[in-house]
């Protein structure tokens, strides 16, 4: 079993930054991969960004060049920083680890992003 923590949501001015975290427990965390989703209001969820156990990183189109996936695994942590952020990033993030047989889901944390 794994479990996924999601942290750093929060309200910004539109061109601002945050970072999000996503710890998950166990020992087995350098071998996970990791991806990023949002849900929007009334929109369907999306995966935003990735990183493989390996260090092999993948992003939406509409989040290239603004947001950076990365991993420390002696911290048990997946981090996503956003840039420039803009009104149509505002959603609910959520963190998904992968084992491979099984996935794990965080709650999720509210990004809110004014105009």
């Amino acid at each position: 079993q794994v479990q996924v923590v999601e942290s750093g949501g929060g309200s910004v001015e539109a061109g601002g930054s945050l970072r999000l975290s996503c710890s998950a427990s166990g020992s087995i965390f350098g071998h996970l991969n990791i991806d990023w989703y949002r849900q929007g209001p009334g929109q369907q969820r999306e995966r935003v960004a990735g990183i493989t156990d390996g260090g092999t990183t993948r992003y939406a189109d509409s989040v290239k060049g603004r947001f950076t996936i990365s991993r420390d695994n002696a911290k048990n942590t997946v981090y996503l920083q956003k840039n420039n952020l803009q009104p149509e990033d505002a959603a609910n993030y959520y963190c998904r680890a992968n084992t491979g047989p099984q996935l794990f889901w965080g709650q999720g944390t509210q990004v809110s992003v004014s105009s």
